[in-house]
């Protein structure tokens, strides 16, 4: 799918001193006079996404041989979260983190105010969140986990429900473990890998009507929405579809919760796919989203690419219910579990977040990574959607059942076959029910995650080849079982082993091709 033309003004983020008597420097937004384009046909025809950015500090990455990647798969349990980075060329675990953060995000690291209670550097971030999000009231927190955490100590009840248009594993953990239930209300076509449906992160608005009626907005906490929702490969909702949700949700009173972590590729989407928002700039369409929540949380490590989170909300009467508990968990208000550098730096990256070339950044390296593997036949969910890249793995391992962790394995492979680490999300990914019973995931993926500014086109070209290699010889993967099974989250820390010992067989056939190559 080629993008099409882009008619937004950029934005273009100057590090300006004001004059300011204690020394701080102000971070503006400006509009460009020219507009970025980030997709470059070359004269062969082909579409290339280009970087916008320069590469001024680089870290050093590590590519080790096969047999010691297999040596590093076995310690850690055949579970890509407990290997060491030391054994890892490509990081694709997350975003989460991992964005690489920009010259005028360090910069205003080196002037915060450092504080514990009070601090300027709390109130410029209040200024960033009121100047792109158009909320009057906030609180930080150390992570967007945090902040659910605190939602669902406030608003979720035991027997209550949770619309949203798709889960997140610590999302649904949270408020399963305050009493609720979480109930995913999402459109049919969610669940087609194989589409050229554009907005799969749509709530299903008659499924919503029927959630109201058998279970009275009284016992409703609230419904959420997942800006591009994680689990479902990085899929966005439509502007039309939040505008319905909002409408239904405020004729029944009940609270509209944004999760804001990837809100500026949510946007990008909008601005790419959906009529009418093609020449619309990027901070308009987030404060249009961010106008129709309630209560909007994010976590910082996506879209801001800062450690970090808030929950901001434009009604008093919702903030002064959270507040209260917000030193219990996290920390001050002027701080809430954060470094005062974190708040500077987040304040710069909410801003910088809303140019164009920021916002489609990781989104367009993802279309040319998936392109690049459907064209080698390499099963991908299809369209491209945020955050990473997503393989099928259930196409791409069509013999291997659930109960042995179809993603699981693929993902364990995929370091095996190439030194870069993805995170399964699948059945490892959901947790067993109350009587221990399997319960399997709609959906069996392999996220290769693309953080922002990270990586170049010749490493996600290189990803690409292995996979496709990997792709060839997948009969050579039997799954895994269980060693050691947490009982929460189990994903995070769970040992496996493969079965039948295919990581040997898999490794040697690696050699067979490659031989000492990496």
């Amino acid at each position: 799918m080629k993008s099409k033309a882009m008619g937004a003004e950029p934005m273009a983020f100057l590090l300006q001193g004001h004059g300011n008597p204690h020394g701080f420097f102000d971070f503006k937004i400006e509009s460009g006079k020219e507009k970025e384009k980030m997709n470059i046909k070359l004269s062969d025809g082909t579409e290339i996404p280009v970087e916008m950015h320069k590469i001024k500090i680089v870290q050093k990455a590590h590519l080790v041989p096969a047999r010691e990647r297999l040596q590093a798969m076995e310690e850690a349990g055949y579970n890509t979260f407990l290997l060491r980075t030391r054994h890892v060329f490509l990081d694709m675990l997350t975003d989460s983190g991992t964005n690489a953060m920009s010259d005028n995000q360090l910069g205003a690291m080196m002037v915060s105010d450092d504080a514990y209670a009070g601090s300027e550097s709390f109130y410029r971030l209040v200024d960033a969140v009121k100047e792109v999000f158009g909320f009057d009231f906030l609180l930080p927190v150390h992570q967007g986990r945090a902040a659910e955490n605190l939602l669902a100590k406030v608003f979720v009840k035991p027997g209550d429900v949770v619309p949203m248009n798709y889960h997140f594993t610590t999302t649904k953990a949270h408020f399963e473990l305050a009493g609720g239930t979480v109930l995913e209300i999402f459109t049919d076509e969610a669940l087609n890998t194989c589409s050229t449906f554009p907005f799969k992160g749509n709530l299903d608005l008659e499924k919503f009507r029927q959630v109201i009626a058998s279970h009275g907005s009284d016992h409703i906490s609230f419904v959420r929405m997942e800006a591009t929702t994680n689990l479902l490969g990085g899929q966005p909702f439509s502007m039309e579809n939040l505008r319905q949700v909002k409408k239904m949700a405020a004729e029944n009173n009940i609270l509209l919760v944004l999760d804001a972590s990837l809100i500026s590729e949510q946007a990008y989407f909008i601005h790419q796919r959906e009529a009418g928002y093609e020449n619309t700039p990027i901070l308009d369409i987030v404060r249009e989203m961010a106008g129709l929540a309630d209560i909007m949380y994010l976590s910082g490590r996506k879209s801001c690419a800062v450690r970090g989170g808030v929950i901001a909300t434009n009604r008093k009467d919702l903030f002064e219910s959270i507040k209260p508990w917000l030193p219990v968990y996290e920390g001050f208000l002027t701080y809430g579990g954060m470094s005062t550098k974190e708040v500077e730096a987040m304040a710069v990256g909410m801003r910088e977040m809303t140019d164009l070339g920021v916002a489609g950044c990781s989104a367009d390296m993802i279309r040319h990574f998936a392109h690049r593997l459907i064209d080698r036949g390499v099963p991908v969910v299809t369209p491209p959607g945020g955050l990473a890249c997503h393989i099928d793995a259930t196409r791409f391992l069509p013999n291997l059942p659930q109960s042995k962790y179809i993603a699981g394995s693929l993902a364990a492979a995929m370091y095996l076959a190439s030194g870069a680490r993805g995170m399964e999300r699948g059945t490892l990914s959901t947790d067993r029910d109350r009587d221990g019973n399997e319960v399997f995931s709609d959906l069996e993926l392999l996220r290769l995650a693309v953080p922002r500014r990270t990586y170049t086109i010749s490493q996600i070209d290189y990803a690409v080849d292995r996979l496709t290699w990997l792709h060839r010889h997948a009969d050579l993967i039997k799954g895994l079982t269980f060693v050691e099974e947490p009982p929460i989250l189990r994903f995070f820390f769970g040992r496996l082993k493969a079965i039948d010992n295919w990581g040997q067989d898999l490794v040697e056939a690696f050699r067979k091709d490659f031989g000492d190559e990496l």
